[in-house]
């Protein structure tokens, strides 16, 4: 009964315009704001994605780092042990230190990371190779693969550079320090190509063999910087960190993915949350102009009421039909936006109609992504605010007493 009152009342034409003028200025600012969270949303799930797979090219699904200093040991029996657990795609050694990488007068400090011959196994670097080969060499003649920062900033095509880079790394030693040059080991390398994934890889990061590093730095036989783990499945990740930290029972740290990126993932759900509260913002601000519609309409449609109340509504009629008023005002809103919003998204998805600005993207458009928890929040989202708005005039509505002569 009362939804059909609150229908009429939406669609029939109000003796004052200025109630009509505010509906629908109502209206046009709900439809505005629903389309611009939609589309914010849909755009940083876009650039989430996009981030996450750049990053997901270098990290593995699963880290073992040490729980304290830099290294720690793995011996062969552990490593058994290890390839014993299910879900096992492969498996991947490294050494980690930063280094002074060296060419003629140019110099630049790098992350060095030394792998072995299954690092394709569980990073996607050599699917990501810009110039030349994925190749670290050997113990004896180890080649670099530089990340393609690295590359400008010692200037150097690595694909075709004839001479040796010198690589200066800290040696580990037991013993107390007299000279300060004895702890620095100096090694030379050709380089064999360089890759592209992402600034924050590209600028910082050269890769060469194993050995190679763990003689420089004077490494015992197993100890290692970190163990590199790919799934097969690596929606397992969680799971399967609990039964290779049982395995371990050692001072190891086991990270997933996201573990292993932790800032980067928080930062970019804290700014969509951020973009959010400030587009929910217009919402509250279109929530006024619904309070001043529904309490002229009450005012309008005083003698209706008197009629309703004459013929036995009581005040809980009356109230719902004003909040039905509110919410069928949101919801006309609402709609609107989110139709638009699905069909500026489906553009960008099908033609990349609005682009980046500037050259320094892997894209050149912005990438959505549609979610359907997203419709959701912001449907009721809009709903909430709706209800809220509509409550204080339904409220007084029904707490009034009118008459016909009135």
């Amino acid at each position: 009964m009362y939804l059909k009152f609150a229908w009429r009342y939406f669609k029939a034409k109000k003796s004052t315009h200025a109630i009509n003028i505010i509906s629908w200025v109502t209206a046009g600012v709900i439809a505005f704001s629903t389309m611009c969270q939609v589309l914010v949303l849909s755009v940083f799930n876009g650039f989430e994605d996009l981030v996450k797979s750049l990053y997901s090219n270098f990290y593995a699904d699963v880290k073992v780092v040490p729980a304290m200093g830099k290294t720690f040991i793995l011996t062969q029996s552990q490593l058994n042990e290890i390839h014993q657990l299910p879900g096992i795609k492969g498996l991947s050694l490294e050494v980690e230190e930063k280094a002074l990488l060296q060419n003629g007068d140019q110099q630049t400090v790098v992350l060095l990371k030394g792998v072995d011959s299954n690092y394709n196994k569980v990073s996607g670097v050599p699917q990501k190779m810009f110039d030349g080969v994925f190749n670290t060499g050997t113990i004896d003649h180890p080649k670099l693969v530089l990340g393609a920062g690295i590359e400008d900033a010692i200037g150097v095509q690595a694909d075709r550079n004839l001479f040796p880079l010198t690589i200066f790394l800290p040696k580990k030693s037991d013993h107390a320090i007299t000279n300060p040059l004895s702890i620095l080991s100096e090694g030379n390398a050709t380089t064999s190509g360089s890759f592209a994934i992402q600034q924050d890889f590209d600028n910082k990061y050269v890769i060469t063999n194993i050995g190679f590093v763990k003689q420089q730095m004077n490494y015992k036989v197993n100890e290692y910087s970190a163990l590199e783990i790919s799934l097969t499945d690596p929606g397992q990740s969680e799971s399967f960190t609990k039964k290779l930290q049982n395995t371990l029972r050692g001072k190891y740290k086991v990270l997933t993915k996201y573990e292993q990126n932790t800032s980067l993932y928080n930062s970019m759900r804290l700014e969509k949350w951020f973009i959010y509260a400030v587009l929910t913002l217009i919402l509250i601000i279109a929530a006024f102009n619904m309070v001043g519609a529904l309490t002229m309409l009450v005012l309008e449609k005083r003698k209706d009421i008197s009629v309703l109340q004459a013929l036995g509504a009581d005040k809980s009629l009356v109230k719902k039909i004003f909040l039905s008023e509110g919410i069928l005002l949101a919801v006309t809103g609402a709609g609107t936006g989110i139709i638009l919003a699905l069909i500026i998204t489906l553009l960008q998805l099908k033609f990349h109609l609005i682009k980046l600005v500037g050259n320094s993207f892997l894209i050149d458009y912005f990438p959505v992504k549609l979610v359907i928890t997203d419709f959701v929040l912001v449907v009721c989202t809009s709903l909430i605010i709706a209800f809220l708005a509509s409550w204080f005039p339904a409220k007084k509505a029904s707490e009034q007493m009118f008459n016909l002569k009135s």
